[in-house]
């Protein structure tokens, strides 16, 4: 059994269709356990409840943006160790400097590709395969 069959993701963003893309990239990679958070509170309540291996969230979002989210998420003793990646759609050098001063594991610009997510997620989690 391969990382991929046994790793529960969660991607968090705020357009549906981004929430789809980065799914059928994932299912590409043969990773099936998907859930989904449409803002950084609904994220958080989901870690909570039922947590997930990695969590991939776009920054801008209502309610809590992604720093937040990567914030609160890394507050919370059971969930502090969850890699944790940020979709960006601009190359904010400021953003990404917040997001590793509170510990992301990795970023992902927009818009995203299969092999550019294959690589991301195995730098966080190692080979999928």
């Amino acid at each position: 059994m391969s990382i991929a069959d046994r790793i529960r993701v969660l991607i968090v963003d705020d357009h549906r269709t981004s929430r789809m893309l980065i799914r059928d990239a994932l299912e590409q990679l043969g990773i099936k356990q998907i859930i989904f958070a449409v803002d950084g509170e609904e994220a958080l309540q989901t870690m909570m409840t039922a947590p997930c291996h990695i969590i991939i969230s776009d920054f801008n979002m209502p309610k809590l943006d992604g720093i937040q989210l990567l914030k609160a998420v890394r507050s919370y003793a059971p969930t502090k160790k969850t890699p944790f990646i940020i979709l960006t759609g601009q190359g904010d050098r400021e953003l990404v400097q917040r997001a590793a001063q509170f510990g992301v594991n990795n970023f992902l610009a927009k818009p995203i590709t299969v092999p550019v997510l294959k690589k991301t997620m195995e730098a966080v989690v190692g080979r999928l395969q």
